[in-house]
Parts: structure tokens; sequence; C-alpha cells
């Protein structure tokens, strides 16, 4: 089984990485394929609406974002890392987000979703609920922990000193690890749900 860890922050073995480091020991532990990518330090616009993707199944800009769309298609589970900004993720990982969820039309049903953040202070649990919005739009389970999936630091290394926020982090990998592996038995003894054809409903009248 395979896991994509998209690190959206820009600091290069920063608190966000000492948090994602955490889940990583876990998902080796437990068998699982896990895959890091650090695209906060990357150069990534945002959408466009240019709507090229309805035709291609990817973005018009062909950067990190088609390519982690690949990855994302091959893994059994996404895990979404980002630190806090203004009671916000990253940016740069929202446009990644924005574009690599709309862009790719490969079906995204019953693969695990985590999202986990790290703050100094406060903002966790507005942007631990705006990084989840990407997961309930794509019928995309969510892993849960013992608390919020969050970790709190400041300055370089200091999420190491945020024990109960490690010990949240491998809880969630071994939560995230046990919902793969429920979900693959169960699509091999009870197939996938039921689908129904998308009801488009808009709210001015033709």
């Amino acid at each position: 089984m395979k896991v994509l860890i998209i690190n959206g922050s820009p600091r290069v073995g920063g608190n966000t990485s000492i948090a994602v480091n955490e889940m990583i020991k876990v998902f080796s532990q437990e068998g699982i394929e896990a895959e890091a990518v650090q695209i906060g330090n990357k150069d990534i616009r945002g959408c466009v609406a240019c709507g090229s993707c309805a035709q291609t199944g990817k973005c018009v800009f062909d950067d990190a974002v088609n390519e982690l769309a690949a990855k994302f298609e091959a893994a059994d589970g996404l895990v979404v890392a980002s630190p806090v900004y203004y009671a916000s993720a990253n940016a740069t990982l929202i446009a990644c987000l924005d574009r690599m969820f709309y862009s790719s039309h490969f079906d995204k049903s019953m693969k695990v979703g985590a999202s986990v953040v790290v703050a100094r202070r406060g903002g966790c649990s507005a942007t631990f609920d705006e990084l989840n919005k990407y997961f309930t739009i794509s019928n995309m389970p969510i892993a849960s922990s013992q608390y919020w999936n969050c970790v709190h630091g400041r300055e370089k290394g200091q999420a190491d000193k945020d024990l109960e926020g490690l010990q949240t982090m491998r809880v969630l990998a071994r939560n995230m690890a046990f919902l793969m592996k429920s979900i693959a038995l169960g699509k091999e003894k009870y197939g996938m749900p039921e689908t129904e054809e998308h009801v488009w409903t808009h709210f001015i009248a033709d």
C-alpha cells in the first residue's frame, strides 16, 4: 500500500517535516510505503479557471501539480500537511490542492485522507477544517486521531518538544493504516459503494 504525503511548508527540515516524519516511521512499521513531497518552496500558481482540464484531465500548467496527481492516483491514502499562516494553510499548498483536485479526473473514492497542521500557537483548527474539505468533496474517508491533527512549534526543531502532538501523529498514522487496510479488504468482499450519476443543481434559473 502507498501513502502520498504533501508537505506545504517552505522550510526544509522544519516543524511540519518533524510531524510528517513521525507518521512515516509508523507507516514503515505497518508495511506501508510513504512518499513525502515538499511543495511549499516551489513556484506553483493558482487555478485560472481556463477549463482546459475538462478535456485533458490534467492542468494546463504542466508543473509539480500534474506530477503529484499521478502519484495521488497510484496511492491508497493522502496526507496533506501545512504550517499555519493567518489561521489558514500555506497559499502555495492551497494553489496546488485546488488545481490537483479539480483538474484530475480519476476516482478518488475511498482513498483515505488526513490533514496535519503545525502552528506556533493558534489557527490550527481553522486550517485543519480548511484542508479536510478537499477530502469530503471527493468521497474520501478522513482518518482521525486522539486529538485534532496538530503539532506546535515556532523555531525550527521545536515540534520535537510537543510530545502530545507527536503522539497524535503516531496514532493518526496507525488509524490511517487500519482504515486503508480495512477498505482494501472491504473492496475484495463487498466491492465499492453503489454510485449515482452526479446531479448538478445551479441556483440561478435559465
